[in-house]
């Protein structure tokens, strides 16, 4: 790696962090809340939202029932909560759903649940972003016009800041999550304040307009079924609660206690919020179209409209505009952290997966901060792929959003019941029963809940984006499939060989040191391949001009090297083939002998010198490396351009006696 690559590596990712320290980066819940609840706190900006744009279909009079759907996702989050603090204690790993699933339920349902997981992750960074732009665009204008180039540059500075290890990220996002959290708060208690003890008026800058439905006649089936579909995009406060249990490993020490005191604190604080905004947005008056351009028909030239924080925030801190200005920024703010849980727990689930032979082994390695790095680089590349096919619209990606993670819920709920079950046969002591009996309780209302959810969602969202989740999810699971196949035919093809094939030393070793002139990276290669002390040792030149040949064979005579040189002919002008075919004929002839191919190549310093260099020894190298018994040996040859690292070096004492210097190669 060049010294400017280097450097600038420093510069993004910091200095690396020793194995040994890892510890250092385990959590607090203090750092543990903001860093892996932050998505589902966030949920407070959207999840409330989409309710109403949904119920807006039917008219203002349908937003009586807000109030009731947010009530009955309150009651499937709690549920799940509970449900999680089970997980936790019983799988501390890391695993999360992936692992009850594996473990209780067999290794396909793992891998169901590991791709809704990796999608919705991935989802959880697009649609936070975006609707952190929307969000911002209330308060910079820019930003709402360049959503897309904004939703990338967020991504970038989200995975530079995760690339410099998690403690880094926990305390850099630890403050805005709290502040975001007494933003809202203050807001919803100064908002009711007003409202039922002061008698003011408080009303949204929207709560004037008429709202036209975009279908009056909704009666019966259809209305219940658009109150669904409004539940379902409510669910989306949902999104983001399992972090916790994918994330044990990285609290600090008691690690499950502390995760399942983080996520009561979780349900706690979504509960409050949620339920907050939906019963303030109905006393203000608020009023949301999905289509606002035909529903709103008394709506001025112009107008825009606003998300309903921002809306909230208006009315609330009406005259005070530092409150609008505070609420809005760290609501945004947030949103782009939110993507932050997906950024600890995508990770983490992708080195398990790798660990289990699902995904490359290369994403189960941390870098030098002690993060999974190729994970979040991974992680980042699909999220911006997503903003910018789906041109960073919440609208557009929220439809695929809940579809993944209640697949994980109900699998895994599925899997912890089963779990309860093999844990009671061998249990005999009553008051473990009896805990064993209560938890088992909580996971089978869980299943019943998340599975009723995952059933409406399938079926009120499958044609308005659902199926391109569910698409993705089966190609990652087929792809997560294929590459275990890989793994487990080379190990079971490693070990028959083993087996079949006991190890047999070569009789004789071969070695052969290309040549195409007689200059210093050549005498290199043969005082090498000499000091190897091979059987045989001969250098080999193609003949692709005869005038250079002539030369070639002229200088090796004059140098009195006691070498053999071989000169192959080479009547189409190629290289790589006549070696090829010259090697073979060693190896027919003598099937139990090694050859080693001995190739001089120059070690480089500019990015530009690669396409000057080396090419006939790239396609050789590449072409040799199939042949069985035959090494392929590089030996280097350092330019100045390369850090100059031949005028630095030192001969060490006694290489010539050892051949290894310029005079021991005759």
């Amino acid at each position: 790696m060049s010294k400017f690559s280097t450097a600038a590596k420093r510069l993004l990712v910091g200095r690396p962090f020793r194995s040994d320290t890892l510890g250092h980066t385990l959590l607090p819940k203090r750092v543990a809340l903001p860093v892996f609840a932050s998505d589902a706190l966030s949920s407070v900006a959207y999840a409330p939202q989409e309710i109403f744009l949904t119920l807006s279909i039917a008219g203002i009079a349908s937003f009586a029932f807000a109030p009731w759907i947010g009530l009955a996702v309150i009651i499937v989050l709690l549920t799940v909560v509970m449900s999680y603090r089970q997980n936790v204690h019983a799988y501390p790993s890391g695993g999360g759903d992936y692992e009850v699933a594996t473990v209780n339920l067999g290794p396909k349902a793992g891998l169901t649940v590991a791709s809704a997981l990796l999608v919705d992750y991935v989802l959880t960074v697009a649609v936070s972003i975006s609707s952190a732009a929307e969000n911002l665009g209330a308060l910079v204008p820019w930003i709402g016009q360049n959503k897309v180039l904004f939703s990338v540059i967020a991504i970038v500075l989200l995975t530079a800041m995760n690339l410099r290890g998690v403690r880094e990220s926990g305390t850099a996002f630890a403050i805005p999550t709290y502040a975001f959290m007494v933003g809202i708060f203050v807001m919803l208690g100064w908002g009711f304040f007003r409202t039922a003890v002061l008698g003011d008026d408080v009303r949204a800058p929207s709560a004037g307009l008429e709202l036209h439905a975009e279908n009056d006649h909704l009666m019966g089936f259809a209305f219940v079924f658009l109150v669904l579909r409004a539940f379902t995009q409510g669910c989306a406060a949902l999104t983001g609660v399992e972090a916790i249990s994918n994330g044990v490993p990285a609290f600090k020490k008691p690690k499950s206690r502390n995760a399942a005191t983080t996520l009561l604190m979780l349900g706690t604080i979504s509960v409050a919020m949620f339920m907050g905004v939906i019963y303030l947005a109905r006393q203000t008056g608020v009023v949301l179209a999905e289509h606002p351009e035909t529903q709103l028909t008394n709506a001025p030239a112009g107008y825009r409209q606003d998300t309903v924080i921002a809306q909230l925030s208006q009315a609330v801190f009406a005259g005070f505009p530092p409150g609008f200005f505070f609420v809005i920024g760290f609501t945004a703010l947030i949103l782009v952290l939110a993507a932050n849980t997906a950024f600890n727990g995508f990770p983490v689930l992708g080195s398990i997966l790798a660990q289990d032979r699902y995904l490359p082994r290369q994403l189960h390695t941390r870098g030098d901060r002690l993060a999974f790095s190729n994970g979040i680089l991974f992680l980042a590349g699909f999220a911006i792929l997503l903003v910018v096919a789906f041109e960073a619209d919440p609208t557009k990606l929220i439809p695929l959003y809940t579809v993944g993670v209640f697949v994980s819920f109900t699998l895994s709920q599925s899997g912890m019941i089963r779990h309860w079950n093999r844990l009671l046969r061998n249990e005999s002591d009553p008051n473990a029963r009896r805990r064993m009996r209560r938890s088992q309780g909580i996971n089978a209302f869980g299943l019943a809940m998340t599975g009723t959810v995952l059933v409406i969602v399938l079926i009120t969202k499958f044609l308005v984006g659902a199926w391109i989740a569910i698409a993705a999810m089966t190609a990652i699971f087929a792809l997560m499939m294929g590459i275990k196949k890989h793994y487990d035919r080379v190990a079971d093809e490693l070990r028959e060989a083993e087996e079949d094939r006991p190890t047999v030393m070569p009789s004789r070793n071969h070695a052969i040191v290309l040549v195409s002139k007689l200059h210093l990276p050549t005498r290199r290669a043969l005082a090498y391949a000499k000091a190897t002390r091979p059987d045989v040792l001969e250098a080999v030149t193609v003949n692709v001009d005869d005038r250079d040949t002539r030369m070639l064979v002229k200088d090796w005579e004059a140098n009195g090297f006691k070498i053999p040189l071989k000169v192959i002919e080479s009547p189409y002008r190629e290289i790589t083939k006549p070696v090829l075919d010259y090697v073979k004929r060693m190896r027919s002839k003598n099937p139990r002998d090694v050859v080693t191919v001995f190739i001089p190549e120059y070690v480089v310093g500019r990015w530009w010198e690669h396409f000057l260099h080396n090419q006939s020894a790239l396609r050789l190298k590449g072409r040799l490396l199939f042949q069985p018994g035959v090494m392929v040996t590089s030996v280097p040859w350092q330019l100045a351009s390369s850090e100059k690292v031949h005028d630095k070096a030192v001969i060490a004492p006694g290489s010539v006696r050892r051949g290894l210097h310029g005079e021991d190669t005759k």
